[in-house]
């Protein structure tokens, strides 16, 4: 009896050969491994869900993924420097606000991009902006939806926050979130 797989024959022994019998199917077991025409079974990815981003909550603010904040510089004040960063929080209790300090300069200017979630009639949006500190107060110049805001520090971590658009004043308090 002989068995072909691949290019290789194999040929039983007599049954009274147990030891021939053996090696044999050793060498059949050998040759079926590591000529299989199965292909291999698909990888299985690793936990790839856990590195990618949350989804965000429909009409949640959120800021552009290129938003770059800049460290910094060492001839920045640390007043001004401690409002470097993302920060996000919510106004009057409902509605969702990140503000990112991308930069910040010696003399206090800076500049910012701020997103909004549901605002009253608003969508969902971002804006870019400038503005400056001025004591323990950020205010940034009317950003292109008309928005006027202000952010005070209350404590390190911790931007009181006024957002004014079309008549309307909303407050919350932000907290730091990145760098």
């Amino acid at each position: 009896m002989a068995f072909k797989r691949s290019s290789v024959r194999f040929r039983l022994a007599p049954p009274n050969s147990l030891l021939a019998m053996f090696g044999v199917a050793a060498l059949a077991l050998a040759a079926c491994q590591s000529a299989s025409d199965e292909p291999p079974p698909p990888q299985q990815p690793a936990l790839a869900a856990a590195a990618a981003p949350a989804p965000a909550v429909p009409n949640s603010a959120v800021l552009d993924q290129a938003v770059a904040v800049v460290p910094p510089g060492k001839g920045v004040p640390a007043r001004y420097a401690a409002f470097s960063g993302i920060w996000a929080g919510q106004l009057n209790g409902m509605y969702d606000g990140k503000l990112a300090v991308l930069t910040v300069s010696p003399g206090g200017q800076v500049t910012a991009s701020y997103a909004w979630g549901d605002l009253a009639d608003n969508k969902p949006g971002v804006a870019d902006g400038s503005g400056r500190i001025a004591g323990n107060t950020l205010k940034l110049g009317r950003l292109p939806n008309g928005a006027d805001i202000t952010a005070t520090m209350l404590s390190e971590g911790t931007l009181s926050v006024t957002y004014a658009l079309a008549g309307q004043t909303y407050t919350g308090s932000f907290a730091r979130v990145g760098q």
